[in-house]
């Protein structure tokens, strides 16, 4: 997992919403979610879980790097 490429993953799945926004609707502080964005921190499974959830997105799609599977 690259936290810069999820944190870039996450601020393109958000769009126009704000960090505030979102991060209420998953249940975590805005500065969580602004830490996830700026890959300083990958969040928790139950987190992922949630934030997959929000987005409609599979987990796998959001946090995990598709080249990294394939070497």
């Amino acid at each position: 997992m690259d936290s810069h490429v999820i944190g870039q993953t996450l601020i393109k799945l958000r769009g126009n919403r704000t960090q505030e926004e979102v991060a209420k609707a998953i249940g975590i502080s805005k500065s969580a979610l602004s830490m996830y964005e700026r890959g300083e921190r990958i969040p928790r499974d139950n987190i992922k879980i949630r934030i997959s959830a929000y987005y409609k997105k599979p987990i796998h799609k959001i946090f995990f790097n598709q080249k990294t599977h394939e070497t």
